[in-house]
């Protein structure tokens, strides 16, 4: 069993490689737009900048990720409220999946992470808050 000092640096390391898909796939996303799916797509300026702008929003989510990992385990609120966006996306995709077919295997990647993946890290970092704040406290205890 890990010590809660190394889980919460395995944590760290975990949510920090993870948070690269969404910064990564959210700049190729602004810089691409559309075409970073499908290279033929005839899109509409309307359309082109609503890629863009959601792409510009999953690069905020992956830096948000980012802005917990120095203090992983006391960032409880902010780390919920990201995996709470990552969800209802999420959602949103199974939706369009149930409706139109499953997509590409990188878009269902993405739908684990999304779905599974994500919140599981957020029960793990609950769990290590849990343990790191009872720590904190046994060492107070003077018994």
């Amino acid at each position: 069993m890990l010590s809660p000092a190394r889980e919460r640096r395995l944590l760290q390391a975990v949510v920090t490689l993870l948070a690269l898909v969404p910064v990564l796939a959210g700049i190729a996303g602004v810089v691409y737009g559309l075409r970073i799916f499908d290279m033929h797509a005839g899109v509409s300026r309307d359309g082109d900048s609503q890629v863009r702008y959601l792409s510009g929003l999953l690069v905020a989510i992956g830096l948000g990720f980012w802005s917990t990992v120095p203090g992983i385990d006391a960032q409880g609120a902010r780390f919920r409220l990201l995996t709470a966006l990552v969800l209802i996306g999420g959602f949103a995709r199974l939706y369009a999946l149930a409706r139109s077919g499953p997509p590409a295997a990188s878009m269902l990647a993405g739908l684990a992470l999304e779905l599974v993946i994500t919140p599981s890290l957020a029960i793990w970092r609950e769990g290590l808050e849990r343990k790191c704040r009872d720590q904190r406290g046994f060492r107070r205890s003077p018994s």
